[in-house]
Parts: structure tokens; sequence; C-alpha cells
């Protein structure tokens, strides 16, 4: 299994593992995986071997200069690694869930075995293919990597739609909030501002006017999460605010993350990866959606809320910088309040 990033990508490959590991019990399963994003899959028992890489981003607005050449430098040292590893222990069957030219090449490093991959993926990686799978380009991201499972003769089940969070992460996670004077009678609104993309986020007014009155008028304990580069966003909205939010940014590893998630009452924020992980996890998502399709990477399943701007011409537009943000900053929190408070019961 080819799926080394990003967090949601991962996460909407889990149903794909969960549905051949039960169909194929005996099945040995292992997953090529950036090492920052493990924490998603270390725990869960569909999981057999875990094949950690290290390759710096260059898809990342954030990406530094040179960021292609120690990719480049990274990805012959990885593929020289696999190569030996491969070598010694071949996969029968390689799925390359993440199309793209250098998860061919790492495809590639297992030396005998099968290689399937989309018929539709870009940068040459239908040649490293030797059987395609067909998709529909307006299918969900979950729904088209479902097509390996048919494409091996698995089926499908709701018990494949799950987070497998760790004991030990669920504790930690407990012992966090009671530092932080959360009780366990109170409910929780995880709410996660910050997205890889500029044009995915909302505005500071908006989350601040949105915490301060489900602090304020239902008694709701908000944290704010996210990586520990999300903590300066997050503080600008603090600072904007008259309650007091919790802030678990840059305070939890990624499995203490998924815990928390789960262990909220409804999650709020845009569309990121822990949106993708509060679905699976039984929390209830409102997700804000701008420059990307909720049809095609929106909180999977049934029970959540897309909040979008109608009207606009340039909705999904996939842009990761623009000038005229309308689509998000035309979002009112009290359209937002109304839809959380909705998923709380209220």
């Amino acid at each position: 299994m080819i799926k080394p990033s990003s967090l949601g990508d991962v996460v909407h490959t889990l149903p794909l593992v969960h549905a051949i590991k039960r169909n194929h019990p005996s099945s040995h399963i292992g997953w090529v995986i950036q090492q920052g994003f493990r924490g998603v899959i270390e725990s869960d028992p569909a999981v057999d071997e875990i094949i950690p890489i290290v390759i710096p981003s260059t898809s990342d607005p954030q990406a530094e200069r040179g960021a292609f050449t120690r990719a480049a430098v990274a990805t012959y040292h990885t593929l020289r690694k696999l190569r030996r590893r491969f070598r010694e222990n071949p996969y029968d069957l390689v799925l390359d869930l993440h199309a793209s030219f250098r998860s061919g090449l790492l495809a590639l490093a297992n030396p005998n075995g099968m290689r399937a991959g989309f018929h539709d993926a870009k940068e040459l990686n239908t040649w490293f293919q030797h059987h395609l799978i067909n998709t529909d380009e307006s299918q969900h991201a979950v729904d088209k990597n479902l097509a390996f499972a048919t494409y091996l003769g698995c089926s499908s089940s709701p018990e494949d739609f799950k987070m497998v969070v760790n004991p030990a992460a669920r504790e930690r996670v407990r012992t966090f909030l009671q530092q932080e004077g959360v009780d366990p009678a109170d409910r929780i609104v995880y709410a996660n501002p910050a997205a890889r993309w500029e044009t995915k986020y909302w505005t500071v007014q908006g989350w601040a006017e949105l915490a301060d009155s489900l602090i304020e008028r239902k008694g709701v304990r908000v944290i704010f999460a996210g990586s520990a580069e999300d903590a300066r966003y997050i503080s600008l909205i603090e600072q904007r605010m008259k309650a007091r939010p919790v802030v678990a940014a840059g305070k939890l590893a990624l499995d203490e993350a998924v815990a928390l998630i789960e262990a909220a009452d409804v999650y709020v924020g845009v569309d990121s990866g822990p949106m993708h992980i509060a679905a699976f996890a039984g929390t209830p998502v409102v997700a804000l959606f701008g420059p990307t399709d909720p049809e095609k990477v929106g909180p999977y399943g049934h029970g959540h809320r897309v909040i979008r701007v109608q009207g606009l011409d340039c909705l999904a537009c996939r842009k990761r910088s623009c000038g005229n943000r309308r689509c998000l900053e035309d979002l009112d929190a009290v359209t937002v309040f109304d839809q959380t408070v909705q998923l709380l019961g209220w």
C-alpha cells in the first residue's frame, strides 16, 4: 500500500485497508507512509507493517527554497532503502493510491510484485502500473479508493469506516483535558481553523465570534487544535475573543489529536485532515468549504453539515492562493453557530 500523505488522503485510505483485511484476514498489509503520519495507523490491527519514509513535501505552500532538491535527494536514498527491504521480503501486490511519479518509483522498488494504480493518474504514474483501476472523476475520494477493493473482490461494510484510537493516547488526552480544567460532563467543540492552503482559511473575526458565542451562550468548551505552526494563527483568534478557549495546538501528538477528536461532541473547521478523522471517529462535523468540492472531499458519511457561500461561480476552484476569498470571508459566524448548536442537539 503506497499512500504516504497527506493526512486527509491517508484517512481516506483506511476503509480500503479495513475491507481488505476483513475479507482476507490472512493477508499481510504493509503501508508506505510519511513518518509524520504514522500515528494515524500505528494502533490499527489491519496494518501489519508500517514502512515509514521521510521525503520533504514539494506541494506544501510553505515549502522552503530548495525543497525540490532536498526531495530529490531524499527520494533517491529512500528508493535504495526500500529496494533492499523489498528484495529480502517482497510483496505480491502493490496498490499505488498516491498516483504521482514519485509514488510510481516507490512502487517500482518492490521488484517482482504486481502493481495497480488509478487509470487517470497524473505525472506518468500509469506507466509504472500493470493494472489500472477505473474510477469516476465525480466520486468521493473514499469511494475512488474503494475501487481497489472491488478489483480485489472485497466488499466494503459500515464497520470499515472507522478510526482505531490508541488507548494510551485516550488516557493522555483525559489527563490533558483535566489539566485544562475541562470537566468530563462538559460539551466539547474541537475547532480546527488552519489548513495547508491559505484559501481554505475562514476569518479571525469569524472564529472569535463563533467561539465566544459557544462559550458564553451555551457553556461549551471550545478547544482550538492544530500543529505547532498553527498556534500563531490561533493566538490571533484568542486576542479577538472575550472568553477563554482551550488551546491544544502544538501540545498533542498525532495519535492524541485523533483521541481528542473522538472525545469531542462536534468538530468545526475547514477542509483539512482532522475533518476526515472526525468523520470516521464518529464525531459530527460542521465543515466550512470554499475552494474545494465537498462532493469529492467533504466529510464522509451522513449527519454532517457543510457550509458554503451560495451563488459564486468560483466555488471549488482549487486555487491555493487567491486575491478574492469571498467564498469563505462572506460566511457569517451566526450561521456556523446555528449549525454547530443543532449538531450538539440544542
